[in-house]
């Protein structure tokens, strides 16, 4: 008697999936977002490089030019103005935020402190604050004439010192950068203090049994401890410092001159001013790839790092 002949069975082996669930339901739950994502963001991007193709003022019929206006940016000195200040920007939005976000996270977490949740919501408050109403609020504190700032200079006999700080060729570029470090250091400082709550306390006790003093504590222990949080900041502060906009909307307008022009602020001009759409794509295309691109190199430094360990 020949030998019985079993049906062939496919089997599907998904981690985490129940017997008799499909394997597509996840992907269900997903597609509104996903559908949202694409029309909301996706589209409007694929759109954006399409019109970098043309020249075309957003009114008259747009004029194919292929890559005529990234040749056009590229030869452009605004454009290479807008690309170096933004680089000056990363300084203000990312070094000193997380230097100072490390200095005070190692003091707040050394021991406990009294009103520990105080300062930490205090010190949090401009990351949730409108950006708008940040610049304005340092607009007015800037004031030349009767702005807080330069007031309290001659007050304390210091009035060589005041100046029209947003006004100023060699001190507009620095005082809107601070601005955005008083804006960022708060985030990081609350993602480092979370982070160390969740290192493990018998590694700062073995510490002090070898003898380790506080620099040391946090050189060994709490930095390998926060290296994701690290990751996160030097992400997330990297682009608010290469898409910043609002600030310098608010405060300067891109001037004096273009001293505080950033790429964002020269798409909106290009767009809406000078009516160059084409050309404002061109440099939308050109940040975007530029933000991918260093998000990426972070996260793949990161990802090297760890497999090193």
């Amino acid at each position: 008697m020949g030998q019985l002949r079993q049906p062939r069975r496919r089997l599907l082996h998904v981690e985490g999936l129940k017997p008799g669930q499909r394997w597509y339901i996840g992907y269900l739950y997903l597609l509104p977002g996903l559908l949202i994502y694409g029309l909301f963001v996706f589209l409007p991007i694929l759109d954006t490089f399409r019109y970098s193709l043309f020249r075309w003022d957003g009114i008259s019929q747009p004029v194919f030019t292929g890559l005529g206006n990234y040749a056009a940016l590229i030869h452009d000195p605004t454009f290479l103005t807008a690309l170096f200040n933004n680089a000056v920007f990363i300084f203000f939005y990312t070094v000193l935020p997380i230097l100072l976000a490390l200095l005070l996270t190692g003091l707040m977490t050394r021991r406990p402190l009294p009103g520990m949740t105080f300062f930490r919501a205090g010190l949090f408050v401009p990351q949730v604050m409108s950006m708008v109403v940040v610049g304005v609020v340092w607009r007015w504190i800037l004031n030349p004439v009767n702005g807080p700032l330069n007031q309290l200079l001659k007050a304390l006999g210091l009035g060589a010192w005041a100046k029209a700080w947003l006004g100023d060729f060699t001190w507009a570029l620095p005082a809107v950068g601070g601005i955005g470090t008083w804006v960022e250091y708060g985030f990081c400082m609350v993602l480092f203090i979370a982070g160390v709550q969740r290192i493990e306390p018998t590694l700062y006790d073995a510490a002090r049994i070898d003898g380790a003093n506080a620099y040391q504590e946090f050189r060994y222990v709490t930095l390998p401890g926060l290296r994701s949080e690290l990751v996160v900041a030097i992400i997330t502060t990297l682009i608010a410092a290469l898409r910043v906009f609002d600030l310098v909307f608010v405060t300067t307008r891109g001037g004096p001159g273009t001293r505080t022009l950033v790429m964002a602020f020269h798409i909106w001009r290009n767009a809406f001013v000078v009516n160059n759409v084409g050309y404002a794509a061109a440099v939308a295309v050109v940040l975007t790839v530029l933000i991918l691109t260093v998000s990426v190199a972070v996260l793949t430094v990161q990802e090297r790092l760890t497999r090193e360990e």
